[in-house]
């Protein structure tokens, strides 16, 4: 025993001497904090419009933590002449510390002679931050339905949607007036989660556009996708994705889609032999260090021109994850026809979480939905991930659904232990939900959805909830609970009831109703005990939280 300690002693001071000795001459590259992004510059062969170096150019770094433990393989990209241009020889590198302390650049890997080698002994120096990190599956809450953070935080989420935002354009080939730094922290205030596409698909600009064709020009046409055009990806989606990492709002970035041809066939990329790699691996490279980041390969994939099998969503899956550094959130969003297809059960995993698209008015329906898809009963094998309902309730005339309706079904969506998304929608393919302009004035559910969202935050261990009411009775049949047992459990109502029981464990309980169409707290008991009866309002979406004391 004695000899294996000092073996291991040695072996740790010959690893601190080798850092020690090529560190000496380092110089400090690059610095920040604690799960920020660090961007680092290279210099590479010059580029043009006319080239792909996102196909033909492999560049890599490998970064190695002092304590000898922590490693991280980070892709680069060429970003023209680094401020937008589509000439140069500007290449960079974004990566996301982990640990505090010195980060060594151990290894530079390219196929281009320039970048090879490049800085290799030199540091990145991360500070301790208070950011959460990264969104990862809680392995330990209840089916691994949660998500928590790197920290091991816990924020429960409700998303809202700008599907175009970034082209600045509307219907009727019009301005939009929209500002996208705006929009993004318009969102930071109210929602968690902002998903979009990251084109402008049915409202392109009529001059900058996100790819190169085979002449340089500017195209929307996504089968270029192996020569992405610095630009765009520089002034709009950089300037979303980094807004949105600064007040800790998810990017959730849309590849293909939602609906024309030009945009969904970034993946078919029939201009590169239907090869996406490229793409694929530009995208993990600019946005995968982002903790803030989920990645949907594409919207209703198999419905629209071009659709995918799932044998390809799960290949183009596969394909990214190589790419990605870290455990970047990715899935895709299904079709209204079904909830998330049987035919992903019998192919290698490649999702960590489940979209679905049912637009719902109900609590029970809202819930029930969720549940049905994570437990996956006429399928495989349990689906024992994260599910988010991507297209919950779009609020206006669009499709009919009220405030009322938008608060209502994302209740559900939280007591069938999963999330929801909502949008602004006063017509088919206009208003908040493709051109931005985020205002809460017209999306008017979104006061009582953050209201929710942040008293989920402060008051309630949902993390460790699953869907359940056993211990209610004399309850609706629209009603639905969630429970830890013994320590926690929720009920949800959407309609008056009267002598409402909860049978309680032992101890004493504080018992919290909170009316989400109204945003009032009422506390009914600070020490319940035994048998508690109580009425539900005559409101829409109600929940009743017991908690014990002490627990």
């Amino acid at each position: 025993m004695v000899q294996r300690k000092a073996k291991t002693l040695l072996a740790f001071f010959i690893g601190f001497s080798a850092w020690t000795a090529a560190s000496s001459g380092a110089e400090e590259i690059g610095r920040g904090g604690v799960y920020s992004v660090v961007e680092l510059s290279f210099r590479g062969p010059r580029q043009g419009p006319t080239d792909a170096p996102a196909r033909d150019i492999d560049f890599w770094v490998r970064f190695q933590h002092k304590g000898g433990s922590a490693k991280c393989k980070v892709h680069g990209f060429w970003d023209g002449d680094g401020r937008g241009g589509s000439s140069g020889n500007a290449f960079k590198v974004r990566f996301c510390p982990t640990e505090a302390g010195q980060w060594r650049l151990v290894e530079a890997y390219s196929n281009a002679p320039q970048l090879a080698g490049q800085s290799e002994g030199d540091y990145v120096t991360a500070t301790p931050s208070d950011h959460h990190g990264f969104w990862v599956v809680d392995p330990n809450s209840p089916g691994q339905r949660w998500y928590m953070r790197s920290d091991g935080s816990h924020q429960y989420i409700f998303g809202n949607t700008h599907y175009s935002f970034l082209s600045g354009y509307q219907k009727g080939n019009r301005p939009s007036g929209n500002n996208i730094a705006a929009d993004v922290t318009g969102n930071t205030k109210y929602f968690k989660k902002l998903r979009f596409s990251l084109y402008g698909d049915h409202y392109p600009h009529p001059r900058e556009k996100p790819f190169l064709d085979d002449a340089g020009h500017p195209t929307d046409w996504g089968d270029f996708s192996h020569r992405p055009n610095p630009k765009w990806f520089h002034e709009r989606v950089d300037l979303a994705v980094q807004t949105a990492w600064s007040h800790d709002l998810i990017a959730d970035l849309i590849l293909a889609g939602p609906d024309k041809e030009t945009s969904r066939s970034a993946l078919r990329a029939r201009h590169n032999n239907g090869d996406p790699t490229p793409f694929l691996k530009y995208v993990a490279a600019r946005y995968g260090s982002y903790p803030n980041v989920w990645i949907c390969l594409c919207n209703e994939y198999n419905i629209r021109k071009p659709s995918f099998s799932e044998k390809e969503i799960a290949r183009f899956g596969k394909i990214i994850r190589e790419f990605l550094p870290y455990a970047t959130p990715l899935s895709v969003h299904v079709t209204p026809s079904i909830l998330w297809s049987q035919k992903f059960d019998e192919l290698p995993p490649w999702n960590d979480h489940q979209i679905i698209q049912k637009k719902i008015r109900e609590l029970p329906r809202a819930a029930d939905v969720i549940q049905f898809t994570w437990e996956n009963p006429n399928g495989k094998g349990p689906r024992h991930k994260p599910t988010i309902n991507d297209e919950l309730s779009y609020e206006g005339r669009g499709d009919k659904h009220t405030e009322g309706d938008t608060i209502e079904s994302h209740l559900g969506a939280f007591l069938g232990g999963g999330y929801g998304t909502t949008g602004e929608k006063p017509g088919s393919k206009t208003g908040q939900y493709f051109r931005g302009n985020f205002d809460p004035s017209e999306h008017t559910a979104a006061d009582n959805l953050k209201w929710l969202r942040e008293t989920i935050d402060a008051h309630i261990t949902f993390w460790r909830m699953a869907p359940d009411r056993s211990i209610f009775s004399n309850v609706d049949s629209d009603f639905r609970g969630m429970s830890w047992a013994d320590h926690e459990y929720l009920l949800g109502t959407n309609k008056s009831r009267r002598r409402i029981v909860a049978e309680l464990p032992p101890g004493k309980w504080k018992v919290m109703r909170y009316d989400v169409i109204a945003r009032k707290a009422i506390t009914l008991s600070t020490e319940a005990t035994g048998r508690f009866v109580f009425d539900a309002p005559d409101s829409r979406a109600v929940l009743f939280h017991f908690k014990k004391n002490g627990g």
